[in-house]
């Protein structure tokens, strides 16, 4: 008969087992990613994994394949002649930049001077509100035509139109319209264009058509041309002002994103960078490739001290808004601001305050600005004025919106904060737009549709932060408190006249004890009476 184990030898040989267990998987386990060990349960959806730096790509400084015009550029519209539009936009009014500008001014001598905003989009054209503030910064879509230089071409319309409001410095005083930073330098980089398609042929693409018929409409058709015919149209893809990464027929991919984010870290070419540019897909608890070059790319340029910020996203056919009842599992997913650790969102309000229709809800919203019934500057080839209009399905016409026109009022604050306070970091500046916005009535001040509240310019520029201890803004000097002077009478009235009170008390005890004491010794009276 084998001999009973006993209790203590049992255990130890279950010791034995489990560390030879673990033994034999931990080379498993190292070889897997830190971040596949961390999965949760439900995958990664409203939160992304942890960033690989392994993922990280270098700066090619050029297209990531050959692209060839098929659209014909923005132009300038035909709804009439000579107009003008002198009206300041609602946003502006809201958001009181003038006032902050103001602030700005005071404090450094200009509205955002020596800031560079990098503005990775359409391309921005060389408008003269732009004076000599706009630099070149790569082109990602196509070879520069002849003369012009990289970035500077605008085919569709919308980076002109973004890079307007964060810098635009109109040259007539009855203009009501000015970019949020309007010293600041705008360097951008075009790096998308629904305008391109990749080329599959070997032919030489098509010469750029200029198409249409110029008027001096300040109306333009960004995403819709302003042509004779129907090839000299530009793609109706701009009615909620959005421009979409890895979207089919287009240019503009997540990798060339991250290539120049890369870039701009690296040779530190800009104090923000501006994205109003979007990746839209479906849920599905995991992670691109592409994502994770662009996460990779948007952590080095947050350690790099830039601010990043990036549009939100806006619902469409392709781009379910997130509406589901549990928001920790989002139907969408929107890059780059799924990356909120180092990228500030920006969702969109309208004209009423709300939350605009169009904005993507979603856990990853940083802010919200304007980002309806749009100004901005006409994008159109030589032209010097301003646009608040788009073609949409023909010659429709339609206003200007989308969270991509909210971003650049973010960008631009970021720039004002940067210029008055140059000692604080990116996350010092996102902080104090953060901290300072007007938080919404929800748990802990921020929801999931303008997320800590719509921007206070104003505030951001003036508060002081509790939370900046060891990074601190300059403190306002103390105000010394008004108050009356200090009696320098002499006491002497006063002590005589407590003096004198206190004597008067004293006596009237005195008499009180003096009387007790006799009524208490005062003998019986004698009853004389007979019995």
């Amino acid at each position: 008969m084998a001999a009973a184990r006993r209790p203590g030898a049992t255990r130890r040989t279950t010791t034995a087992l489990l560390a030879g267990t673990i033994g034999l998987l931990s080379p498993l386990t190292l070889a897997v990613p830190a971040w596949a060990q961390a999965a949760p349960a439900d995958g990664y959806f409203a939160t992304p994994p942890p960033v690989d730096m392994g993922k990280l790509i270098p700066d090619s400084g050029q297209p990531d394949k050959k692209y060839k015009q098929t659209k014909g550029c923005v132009q300038r519209s035909t709804l009439g002649q000579n107009i003008e539009i002198k009206n300041r936009p609602w946003g502006q009014e809201y958001l009181q930049i003038s006032k902050a500008q103001d602030i700005v001014k005071a404090a450094t001598g200009s509205a955002g001077g020596g800031v560079k905003v990098a503005v990775i989009d359409t391309g921005v054209t060389k408008h003269p509100w732009f004076q000599d503030r706009l630099k070149s910064g790569g082109d990602y879509v196509a070879t520069p035509t002849k003369g012009q230089q990289p970035g500077l071409e605008d085919c569709d319309g919308h980076g002109t139109e973004v890079a307007g409001i964060i810098g635009a410095k109109p040259d007539n005083p009855e203009v009501g319209f000015v970019g949020v930073a309007p010293d600041a330098t705008i360097v951008s980089y075009r790096q998308l264009s629904e305008n391109y398609e990749p080329d599959t042929s070997t032919s030489t693409p098509p010469a750029s058509s200029t198409g249409g018929t110029p008027s001096s409409s300040t109306s333009p058709p960004p995403g819709g041309g302003g042509g004779s015919g129907e090839g000299d149209r530009t793609s109706p893809g701009q009615s909620n002002g959005g421009r979409q990464l890895e979207k089919a027929g287009t240019a503009g991919t997540l990798k060339t994103l991250a290539e120049i984010i890369r870039g701009i870290a690296d040779r530190h070419e800009a104090d923000v960078i501006n994205m109003s540019v979007d990746n839209c897909r479906p849920a599905t608890g995991s992670i691109t490739e592409g994502e994770q070059q662009v996460q990779a790319a948007v952590h080095l340029a947050a350690q790099a001290g830039i601010v990043v910020v990036a549009a939100a996203g806006n619902a469409t056919d392709t781009c379910p808004q997130n509406d589901q009842p549990d928001a920790r599992k989002p139907k969408t997913i929107v890059t780059p601001p799924w990356f909120a650790d180092d990228v500030l969102s920006v969702g969109a309000i309208d004209e009423t305050g709300g939350v605009a229709q169009f904005s993507v809800h979603g856990p990853w919203v940083g802010v919200a600005a304007p980002g309806t019934k749009i100004i901005s500057l006409d994008p159109a080839e030589g032209s010097g004025s301003l646009a608040n209009l788009t073609f949409e399905n023909g010659d429709k016409a339609s206003e200007i919106q989308g969270t991509s026109f909210a971003a650049p009022y973010v960008a631009g604050l970021a720039a004002l904060v940067k210029a008055k306070y140059p000692q604080l970091d990116a996350k010092g500046i996102i902080n104090r737009i953060k901290e300072t916005a007007q938080h919404p009535a929800a748990p802990g001040g921020r929801d999931n549709f303008v997320g800590a509240g719509v921007v206070d310019p104003v505030a951001a520029l003036t508060q002081v932060l509790p939370s900046e201890v060891g990074n601190q803004a300059p403190i306002p000097a103390p105000q010394l408190a008004q108050l009356p002077p200090a009696n320098d009478h002499s006491s002497t009235p006063v002590i005589v006249a407590l003096a004198g009170t206190a004597g008067g008390v004293l006596a009237l005890l005195i008499t009180l004890f003096v009387m007790h004491t006799i009524r208490r010794n005062r003998p019986a009276e004698t009853d004389t009476r007979r019995r």
